[in-house]
């Protein structure tokens, strides 16, 4: 299926202007989630809206937003209104600078979204992109987008520009609140942590070798509940204690010494492999009830 664009923009490049189209870079894969239900005749529950000062449910056709400008006072908006408030914003990303590639922190990004050319904007798109490439450089932009101004980063993907919003400062809390004790590390066992790293260093992220097997595991135990059976609780490996005092060195030998399976780029390609060659989580062979004549379970509905 055709990837569709969720808006027009161009990218302000000095006296160059390039037409983009802003396409989602991300999908979010549902996690499992379980609806409340009335314990008494098992039926969905639906959430309602109370007015707090009626004490009266109120229907969605009866909501207006509002906001409050002081306390306990607020001034409504029309839909109407709320779309001109966002349409007003201009429709472009004015690029402010260029740096290295890796000046930006990764903490500070957020979500991330595929630039492609717009009509006539092919040659000056991939001139930037090129541009960037060459020189190891990324563009820091200004772009306003649903009532809100994001700072970006442009940088050059496989294919082409990514756009990353990025976090303001406040938005990124400072990890020197957590009082991190520094404590000397002893030579012998810095080179036994950096040998333990070495075995499993890998070239890069694969993510396609990787699945989300807690998710698996869950979909795997509701399959059981629909069949009838008891789901159980397998016994947790308690954790070593606070103040448990451990042999570092002694810790570390035994890292490397048990580490037998195959190098970690390897394993991610072995799991790959598995994972196309592996069934479809729907194709599982249906669960029946334990019921005393049997019959085919009810199919849990298949999330993507």
């Amino acid at each position: 299926m055709a990837a569709r664009s969720i808006a027009s923009l161009s990218i302000s490049f000095g006296l160059v202007s390039i037409p983009v189209k802003v396409y989602s870079a991300t999908e979010s894969k549902s996690a499992i989630s379980f609806n409340l239900l009335h314990k008494g005749c098992g039926s969905r529950l639906r959430q309602q809206y109370i007015c707090l000062k009626e004490d009266v449910v109120v229907e969605r056709a009866d909501m207006v937003k509002g906001y409050e400008f002081e306390k306990d006072r607020y001034v409504t908006f029309t839909p109407e209104e709320l779309k001109a408030l966002e349409d007003a914003a201009e429709q472009t990303i004015d690029i402010v600078s260029f740096m290295p590639l890796g000046a930006i922190d990764p903490i500070y990004y957020d979500k991330a979204y595929y630039l492609g050319p717009d009509k006539r904007g092919g040659k000056p798109y991939n001139l930037l992109a090129e541009a960037m490439r060459e020189t190891g450089t990324c563009a820091l932009a200004k772009w306003a987008w649903k009532g809100k101004q994001y700072m970006v980063q442009i940088r050059v993907g496989q294919d082409g520009l990514i756009l990353q919003q990025l976090l303001y400062a406040d938005e990124v809390r400072d990890m020197s609140d957590l009082h991190v004790e520094r404590i000397d590390v002893a030579p012998a066992e810095l080179k036994l942590a950096q040998q333990l790293i070495e075995q499993n260093a890998v070239d890069g992220y694969d993510a396609s070798a990787y699945v989300d097997e807690e998710k698996q595991r869950i979909l795997e135990q509701i399959d059981k509940k629909i069949a009838g059976k008891k789901i159980t609780v397998a016994a947790e490996t308690p954790a070593p204690a606070g103040g448990e005092v451990i042999d570092l060195m002694e810790a570390l030998r035994k890292s490397i010494g048990n580490n037998k399976r195959q190098p970690a780029a390897k394993t991610a390609g072995k799991a790959a492999a598995v994972k196309a060659a592996a069934p479809e989580a729907p194709a599982r062979k249906t669960a029946r009830r334990a019921t005393a004549a049997p019959a085919e379970a009810p199919k849990r509905a298949a999330r993507k």
